[in-house]
């Protein structure tokens, strides 16, 4: 221990990253599926669709579809993925397990950058042992490790953005060489998300006020060559118009701000602390807001990020990640230098200590509930068990249940198949009919499989199912994880993770 101790007050990076690898470690070997709908179906089922050949989801112009509109993402993240892919494929990996398994190790290993460079701007502007407070929390933090090994976005774009902000900080705002590179990096994360802009703004906005001119000049000039270059380029290569996919995602979001999640505008306020473990959290984000004058190059971007989606009405949970490393770090500095210079936490370190125990060791409980965890793991099973069945063409999902409709992440099932869902507003009577009224309906004449969702009233399903087509047997049940469970225990309307039961036509 004494040997540990030693080791670790010479080498606390060393040990942090250390850390924080093996829990990220343990999240892309144990951690499947994915997390939301668009670390899935915005970036792995497009991907393989071309590594396939084909272009189902009319992300890109081609023959078969002239008309083919921008879908308004940026290509940057995806079109790596293509490129990885199809590298895997040339030395022999085909398995979308096998794919996703590296694909998680990679991300696990570009999030300690993360944790490296929070460490390196922590100590640069609060000294060692703030920069082993921010170390711990960037590599522990309960959400952080599972979340870090998803195709996220929102995840993702930290990597660029908070190596453009340790460049910024690293240069004292003298060296506007690296304030360059700071731009371009900056560029590179607004390439990857979009949202980015509000912090990358911020940054030139707090040089432009300290009337930091080259520097403002530097870190603006190389931000906007690199949006120019990656984003204009690649939608100039793609589509022959430059910021053609920012424009359509912009028109979007305008059009559909009120067709997603609502919160009040104080949602994110509450969030953030949250997220952070409180009442370490309530500290935290508190410290946050003192560090305004001390810190301004991590306190104004950060805020304007959260003002601009508080007022924003879609309001997801993910959309808030981008900043959290940067309050965290911000936050433990003026968290610190307040308990320093106050009288009352002076006074009352034993309840301090005590409280902070507590956010710790409530934080530790989490990770180690969600670091191994799988999320929508039961219909990514679903497909794997049916991809080395035969008659897999077209599949039929009924999920009357609930009445959502289900996005199959075929991307596991090896095939495109083709699938429809049977929902509370479309039973299997009105299917029946609609194969009917035409010779073949996208082949689901010879539909084999069946996948009913939730077992609630699942006999009476199978009945009626059975009514409109032929009789099914059962074939096997494909449960959810455990946090799916959890979360759907949690909350059954706002979590559809569910079992599924999957039948099949029986043979005469």
């Amino acid at each position: 221990m004494n040997k540990f101790r030693a080791f670790y007050n010479s080498n606390p990076l060393t040990v942090i990253l250390f850390f924080a690898f093996l829990a990220r470690l343990i999240s892309s070997i144990f951690s499947r599926g994915y997390g939301m709908i668009d670390d899935q179906f915005l970036v792995i089922e497009p991907v393989q669709n071309w590594i396939d050949g084909q272009n189902i989801h009319g992300w890109l112009p081609d023959a078969s579809n002239p008309d083919a509109k921008p879908a308004g993402f940026s290509m940057l993240y995806p079109g790596l993925h293509y490129y990885f892919f199809f590298l895997l494929e040339k030395i022999g990996i085909f398995n979308p397990e096998s794919k996703m398994l590296v694909v998680r190790f990679i991300h696990a290993l570009l999030s300690l950058l993360v944790v490296r460079f929070g460490y390196k701007i922590a100590e640069k502007l609060g000294g060692k042992t703030n920069a082993e407070y921010v170390g711990w929390m960037l590599a522990l933090l309960w959400y952080i490790p599972m979340m870090s090994v998803r195709n996220l976005v929102e995840m993702v774009c930290i990597v660029p953005l908070i190596y453009a902000t340790w460049l910024i900080v690293k240069s004292d705002l003298n060296q506007n060489k690296l304030i360059f590179w700071a731009g371009i990096f900056a560029g590179i994360a607004f390439s990857i998300r979009f949202q980015t802009a509000t912090f990358i703004g911020g940054l030139g906005l707090v040089m432009f006020f300290q009337k930091r001119w080259l520097s403002c000049f530097a870190f603006g000039s190389g931000a906007l060559l690199s949006i120019i270059a990656v984003q204009g380029g690649i939608d100039y290569f793609v589509w022959g118009q430059p910021f053609i996919q920012f424009q359509a995602y912009t028109s979007y979001n305008v059009a559909n701000a009120y067709n997603y999640i609502i919160g009040p505008w104080y949602n994110y306020l509450l969030l953030i602390p949250g997220l952070m473990v409180p009442p370490l959290g309530l500290f935290l984000f508190f410290g946050f807001i003192l560090s305004f004058r001390k810190h301004p190059m991590l306190f104004y971007p950060s805020l304007l990020f959260i003002v601009f989606h508080s007022f924003f009405p879609n309001k997801q949970e993910r959309f808030i990640l981008p900043v959290l490393p940067f309050v965290i770090i911000a936050g433990v500095l003026g968290w610190t230098l307040f308990v320093a210079q106050s009288t009352y936490w002076q006074n009352r370190k034993v309840l301090l200590r005590g409280l902070t125990t507590f956010s710790v060791v409530a934080n530790l409980i989490l990770l180690a509930f969600l670091s191994p965890a799988s999320t929508r793991l039961s219909l990514v099973d679903s497909m794997i068990f049916l991809s080395d069945k035969p008659q897999n063409d077209c599949l039929i999902i009924e999920n009357s249940n609930n009445g959502n409709d289900i996005l199959l992440p075929r991307f596991y099932l090896r095939k495109w198949a083709a699938y429809i869902v049977i929902r509370n507003d479309f039973s299997a009577s009105d299917l029946k009919k609609q194969i009917d009224q035409k010779d073949e309906k996208d082949g689901f004449k010879d539909f084999r499989y069946v996948l009913f969702g939730q077992s609630e009233n699942l006999d009476k399903r199978v009945a009626e199912f059975e009514t409109s087509f032929s009789k099914l047997e059962f074939v096997t049940q494909i449960e959810s994880s455990y946090l799916d469970r959890f979360m759907h225990w949690l909350n059954p309307y706002g979590n559809k993770n569910q079992d599924y039961f999957i039948y099949q036509k029986k043979d005469r």
